[in-house]
């Protein structure tokens, strides 16, 4: 790698002309062509293809609501913060090859209900590396110290794996974590979306560039959204076993609805008014 770059995932940015250069992009070549052949284990599950089709439709759906918002359509409904009570400070955590600006309906909805919501500053989100795991561990100290009290962090499908990890290592900076189909129970090969993420970052997703463990529930209240709608993670794995998280709960959307669906910011404001 030329120079540390957070949004980098491996060495396939070598510089440009050199001989190794070439060879790293052979490589690099190589290894997601073999990790692009690798079978499913027939222990693993994922959802059915006729669930997969349906996320594009509620991707479309969900592009002509953005759409419409934007063009000065209905404005994002809301409950907010009752009776005066302090509003909570939100980190919000894209998934698997999505920009925080997927999760611009959401993030309205949480402040129009009055609390104080940020990214995690890290653009795209292309899977972990040791580089951009350390600087979002330092986001989230730095706000928490900032606002002198601990973040509720929201991550949708691999950002809630983030999330997870960060409260398991910094949970004096955490206040809890809600998860949005995210695979932290379970073989990481059930749901449709494997195959892709090992090709994308060039690694197994058995064997991550960062160690984690995130099966293990953080010592801090977790809670899992989960869909039997999802055609992308299997409700199982995104839903858990009692002592993965402390809570589990069912909102019917689509994997990508998790982004914005009204369902998902309702039940994510009534989470956040809970723990108030």
């Amino acid at each position: 790698m030329a120079k540390s770059n957070p949004y980098t995932t491996d060495r396939m940015t070598a510089a440009g002309g050199s001989p190794g250069a070439s060879a790293d992009w052979r490589e690099a070549i190589s290894r997601r062509a073999a990790l692009a052949r690798e079978r499913r284990p027939s222990s693993a599950r994922a959802p059915s293809l006729k669930l997969l089709w349906s996320e594009l439709g509620s991707l479309l759906r969900l592009e002509r609501s953005s759409a419409g918002h934007l063009a000065g359509g209905k404005p994002v409904r809301s409950t907010h913060v009752a009776g005066g009570a302090r509003p909570q400070l939100v980190m919000l955590l894209p998934g698997f090859g999505a920009h925080p600006k997927r999760m611009r309906r959401l993030r309205l909805g949480l402040e129009a209900a009055g609390h104080e919501v940020h990214d995690w500053g890290l653009g795209v989100n292309f899977g972990p590396n040791p580089a951009n795991f350390a600087f979002l561990m330092r986001r989230v100290g730095t706000l928490a110290r900032a606002r002198r009290q601990p973040v509720t962090l929201i991550g949708w499908s691999l950002g809630g794996l983030f999330a997870r990890e960060i409260a398991r290592r910094e949970p004096e900076a955490v206040s809890r974590v809600i998860t949005m189909g995210t695979p932290f129970s379970g073989d990481p090969r059930n749901n449709n979306a494997w195959r892709a993420y090992q090709v994308i970052t060039g690694h197994s997703v058995d064997a991550p560039p960062v160690d984690c463990d995130f099966a293990t529930k953080p010592p801090v209240p977790t809670i899992a959204l989960w869909s039997p709608r999802d055609g992308v993670i299997h409700p199982r794995s995104a839903c858990g076993w009692p002592g993965e998280r402390d809570l589990a709960v069912a909102v019917r959307c689509t994997h990508l609805g998790f982004s914005g669906d009204p369902r998902v910011v309702a039940e994510v404001l009534r989470q956040l008014q809970a723990a108030i």
